[in-house]
C-alpha cells in the first residue's frame, strides 16, 4: 500500500509539473521576434569544377554554398522585377520574376479557421513573422554563367489560372545569359496533387563548354515563440531523409551548432510545422548534396544541389526535382516519395500508432464523423484489452477482500514497518495475490492510448472537422467546456461507486483526481481528446522542445542521431 501511495503521489506531482509548464508557455515571458536583414548579401562566387567539371566530393564552403534571399523590401507584391499570380485547384500562389522563387503560397482547400472561411492558409511568405520561401536556381562553375535565384527572369504573362477541364498547368519563366546559355524554368501544376514539377531546361546556344549544376533550397525563419500549450505544441523545423538513415530532423538548434552536409541518394528535404510541410523531392536514384546555412535576421536554409553537368555547345539538359507544398496528408505523401509520409511524426510509437490511424480512417469512411469515429475507436481498442481490464479489476477487487487483514496487520504491527512489509509479503504469497496485478495491466495498455494520442494530435484530417452541436471543430479546445465538465462529474460518480481506500490520504488524493483533470482537460485539452474517454491520454506532446528520439547533433558522424525510422 505504501508503494501504492508513492506511485499515486507520484502521478499527482507529474500532473501538477505538466500543469505549471503548460501556465508558463501561456503567461510566462515571450521571446522576441529577431529582427529580419534588410540587406541583399551578395552573390557567392560560383563552384570550381574538378577534372571533368564534376567535383569528386561536393563541399559547402563559403564560396560554393547557395546564398538565401528574400527580396530586400519583402512584400504582398514581391521584388521590383515583379511577380507571376498562379491559381489551381489546390494553391494561390506568387512566383517572383527574380529568381523564380515562390514568395506566396495559399492552400484553397484549408481555410484559416472557421470563422475565416474566406482566407486561406498561407504556408509560405517573403516576410516576418512566420518567413518561408522556396527557392531553386543554377550554378555555373567558373566561366559558365548560370541562373540563380537571384537572376531576373521574363514570362509571357502575370496571370495563369488552371481552366476547368484541364488536368495540368505550366508556367514558364525565360532567362538568357550573354554567353548565349539559355534557361527555361517550368513549374508544371498538377490538378488534385500538391507536387509541382520543377524543371530548369538549360540550352548551350554558346561557343564554349558549358558546366553548372541544380540547387534547391527552404528558408524559414525561426518562430518567435511556440503556439499553444506544451502539451499541444508541435514540431517546426527542418527534416531530412536517406535511404540508409531514413527519416530524421534537422532542427533549428542543429542548424545553428553545426553546418549540414551529406551527400544523398533517393532522399529529400523538407521544412515542417504543424500539419503542413514544403518539400523539396529529386528524381528517383539521383545523388545530391545535403546543406545548411544559417543567414542574418534569424533565417535558416535547408537546401540540396545535385552533380555538376558539363553540356557542349549546342546540347541541351534538363534539372528536374519535385516541389511539394500542402498538408501532411499520409497516403499522398508516401506516394510523392518513400520516407515522405514519416513527416507525419509518430515517434517510437509509429508501429503502434500507423495501424491505429489506419483503423481510425476505415471506422471514419463508414460513419462519417470523425469524433464518432474516435469513440468507436476506442471502445473497440477497450474491447481488445478487455482480458486485461478484467484481470486488474479482479486484482483490485482481491485487494479490497484483504483490506481488513492488512489493517489488522497494521495494528498488530505498529509503526514496525519491516515486519509490517514482511507479514503483508506472506499473506500475499499465501493468498496467491500479486499486488501489483491491478497496476500492471494498465501500464501494457499506456503505449496504445500514447499512440492514440499522437494520431490524434499529427492528422490534419482532425483540422476543423465537426463532431456535433457546439463542437465544430475537433483540434481545438471546447469553447464553452462542456465536455471537460461531463469527463468531472463521470469520474467523480465512477470514484464514489469504488470502496474509498483504506488509507485516509490515498483516499484524498483519488477524490482530487477528478477535479485536477477537469481543469487539466478544460484548458489544455481538445474535444478529440475527449472523445477517447481516458484521463490516460494526458501525455505531453511528442514533438515538443526537442525531436522525440534524436535528433542531430555536431558530435555525430556524420550527424548520425535519428528521429525514428520506417
Amino acid at each position: 500500500m505504501e508503494n501504492l501511495r508513492l506511485v499515486l503521489l507520484f502521478a499527482l506531482g507529474f500532473i501538477l509539473l505538466l500543469l505549471w509548464q503548460a501556465w508558463n508557455e501561456d503567461y510566462g515571458q515571450k521571446q522576441q521576434a529577431p529582427a529580419v536583414a534588410n540587406e541583399r548579401p551578395e552573390t557567392p562566387a560560383t563552384p570550381s569544377p574538378a577534372a571533368g567539371g564534376v567535383p569528386s566530393t561536393p563541399q559547402i564552403t563559403a564560396s560554393n554554398a547557395p546564398s538565401a534571399t528574400v527580396p530586400a523590401t519583402p512584400t504582398a507584391g514581391g521584388s521590383a522585377e515583379g511577380q507571376v499570380a498562379v491559381t489551381t485547384d489546390l494553391f494561390t500562389l506568387d512566383i517572383d520574376l527574380r529568381g523564380g522563387s515562390i514568395l506566396n503560397l495559399l492552400l484553397n482547400d484549408y481555410p484559416v479557421s472557421l470563422e475565416q472561411q474566406e482566407q486561406k492558409f498561407q504556408l509560405l511568405k517573403p516576410s516576418e513573422p512566420g518567413l518561408f520561401v522556396a527557392q531553386s536556381g543554377l550554378i555555373g562553375a567558373e566561366g559558365s554563367e548560370a541562373p540563380t535565384h537571384e537572376s531576373v527572369y521574363r514570362a509571357s504573362g502575370s496571370q495563369f489560372v488552371m481552366e476547368d477541364g484541364k488536368d495540368s498547368l505550366s508556367v514558364d519563366l525565360n532567362w538568357t545569359g550573354e554567353s548565349g546559355i539559355e534557361v527555361t524554368k517550368r513549374f508544371t501544376f498538377t490538378r488534385g496533387s500538391y507536387r509541382v514539377r520543377v524543371d530548369h531546361e538549360v540550352r548551350n546556344a554558346g561557343a564554349t563548354q558549358w558546366s553548372g549544376r541544380e540547387y534547391r533550397q527552404l528558408v524559414r525563419g525561426r518562430p518567435a515563440e511556440k503556439t499553444g500549450s506544451s502539451f499541444i505544441y508541435t514540431y517546426t523545423g527542418g527534416a531530412i531523409y536517406s535511404p540508409e538513415e531514413k527519416y530524421e530532423k534537422i532542427s533549428f538548434d542543429d542548424m545553428d551548432e553545426s553546418k549540414l552536409s551529406l551527400d544523398v541518394t533517393d532522399g529529400w528535404i523538407a521544412m515542417l510545422q504543424h500539419y503542413f510541410l514544403a518539400a523539396w523531392v529529386p528524381p528517383t536514384t539521383q545523388e545530391d548534396h545535403f546543406y545548411s546555412n544559417v543567414l542574418p535576421g534569424g533565417r535558416y536554409v535547408l537546401g540540396a544541389y545535385t552533380p555538376s553537368t558539363t553540356l557542349s555547345p549546342a546540347a541541351d539538359y534538363t534539372f528536374s526535382s519535385s516541389f511539394v507544398a500542402g498538408p501532411k496528408l499520409q497516403d499522398e505523401l508516401e506516394a510523392i516519395a518513400p520516407g515522405l509520409e514519416l513527416s507525419v511524426d509518430y515517434g517510437w510509437l509509429t508501429v503502434i500508432a500507423k495501424p491505429i490511424f489506419w483503423l481510425l480512417k476505415q471506422i471514419q469512411s463508414v460513419v462519417g464523423n470523425w469524433g464518432w469515429s474516435i469513440i468507436l475507436l476506442t471502445l473497440i481498442i477497450k474491447l481488445v484489452f478487455f482480458k486485461l481490464s478484467e484481470t486488474s479489476y479482479k486484482s483490485m477487487a482481491n485487494m479490497r477482500k484483504m483490506t481488513p487483514r492488512i489493517q489488522a496487520l497494521k495494528d498488530r504491527y505498529g509503526d514496525d514497518k519491516q515486519r509490517l512489509n514482511q507479514a503483508m509479503m506472506d499473506l500475499y504469497k499465501k493468498e496467491k495475490i500479486n499486488p501489483l496485478g491491478g497496476c500492471l495491466p494498465i501500464v501494457v495498455q499506456i503505449p496504445v492510448f500514447i499512440a492514440l494520442y499522437w494520431v490524434l494530435l499529427e492528422s490534419v484530417e482532425l483540422r476543423q472537422a465537426p463532431f456535433i452541436f457546439w463542437i465544430r471543430d475537433l483540434s481545438i479546445k471546447d469553447p464553452y467546456f462542456v465536455l471537460p465538465l461531463i469527463m468531472g462529474v463521470s469520474m467523480f460518480i465512477q470514484q464514489k461507486l469504488n470502496p474509498a481506500p483504506p488509507d485516509p490520504m490515498q483516499a484524498k488524493i483519488m477524490m482530487s483526481l477528478p477535479f485536477v483533470f477537469t481543469i487539466f482537460f478544460a484548458f489544455f485539452f481538445r474535444p478529440d481528446w475527449f472523445c477517447t474517454g481516458s484521463p490516460t491520454m494526458c501525455f505531453p506532446s511528442p514533438s515538443s522542445g526537442t525531436s522525440r528520439g534524436r535528433s542531430r547533433k555536431p558530435a555525430d558522424s556524420p550527424w548520425s542521431a535519428r528521429s525514428r525510422t520506417a
